[in-house]
């Protein structure tokens, strides 16, 4: 990053979890450290700039998954330390969020307060978003993210993984209201998808019983149904969001906001409330580095600098 503009941004696929539907931590651990120093002696070749024209290390202290996260922390610290430059310790769901401001002459970055519905993989929260550094989780998920909801549903149907992007690109050609799926009822602003994902199991169950073809046969018509009901359940909080905090500036982050009928139904909800919604570029929603950049950029602003002993946390309490 220089400011708030990226000059490279590359990430390292890892397709061999694809074998295993689903992410293998050991194996991704292995990766991270296969990986790092030719993806980094590449990122600074295609930004053109030297080790040494560096102010700044940022990397991701957490939440995730343990083993990636001490690689690319000890990688990040060694090089913090030899090149005698501030350490920027970033905690992951803060940089989906703040993703939002990074310039690449595409976006607006939205006006303080907001809110934010960080929707991904691991996590689903409602945010209200103060400033850089101010962050209040006003609900969050009390089991499973709505990602997890996707890619168990892929799972059901026999999709490949990661299944979320798959089930999206079905849902496009089916009809979202073929089948109805019981919803969960979760007080205040939290969120449930257990339930749901059990009303997908006994329903697919069902109905493969009556009839071994029905997955084949209503394909599509499943992915839309089903993704329209966890859409559902994120829409109707961040409508009461809304409505609690009276804040009408809205972004959505994380790997689900790349998700066609989230956005679709946001900016449905946004024509009808006048509502300001902000969507980011499909590039910065799944975990990439200019997100972790971004937020490096604003703690470096606030001198927010971490020690070299700076604890590495896979689950992170709060934000």
């Amino acid at each position: 990053m220089q400011g708030r503009k990226v000059l490279s941004n590359l990430v390292a696929n890892q397709l061999i979890h694809e074998k295993y539907g689903g992410v293998v931590p050991e194996l991704a651990s292995r990766a991270h450290q296969k990986n790092i120093v030719p993806v980094v002696a590449e990122a600074l070749a295609q930004a053109q700039i030297k080790p040494t024209d560096l102010d700044a290390i940022a990397f991701t202290s957490g939440p995730g998954l343990m083993g990636s996260l001490l690689v690319g922390g000890a990688f990040a610290k060694s090089m913090a330390l030899a090149l005698d430059i501030p350490l920027l310790a970033v905690h992951h769901m803060q940089a989906h969020i703040l993703a939002h401001f990074i310039d690449d002459g595409t976006q607006t970055a939205p006006e303080f307060p907001f809110l934010c519905l960080t929707v991904s993989g691991g996590h689903t929260q409602l945010i209200r978003v103060v400033n850089p550094q101010t962050f209040e989780i006003l609900g969050q998920t009390l089991d499973d993210a709505a990602g997890e909801a996707f890619d168990k549903l892929a799972k059901m149907l026999g999709l490949p993984y990661p299944g979320g992007p798959v089930v999206d690109r079905l849902a496009r050609e089916g009809n979202p209201h073929a089948f109805v799926f019981a919803k969960p009822s979760i007080p205040d602003l939290n969120f449930s998808f257990s339930g749901l994902k059990t009303s997908f199991l006994y329903f697919l169950q069902r109905s493969v019983q009556q009839n071994p073809d029905f997955i084949t046969q209503n394909l599509n018509d499943i992915c839309a149904s089903g993704q329209a009901a966890i859409v559902q359940v994120l829409m109707d909080k961040l409508q009461k969001a809304v409505a609690k905090t009276g804040i009408t500036r809205i972004a959505i982050a994380g790997g689900v906001s790349a998700n066609s009928g989230l956005r679709e139904a946001l900016q449905e909800a946004a024509s009808k409330n006048g509502w300001h919604i902000h969507i980011p570029p499909v590039a910065f929603t799944t975990d990439n580095a200019a997100m972790i950049g971004i937020t490096g950029y604003f703690q470096y602003l606030s001198g927010n600098f971490a020690p070299l002993d700076v604890k590495i946390e896979a689950r992170k309490t709060g934000l």
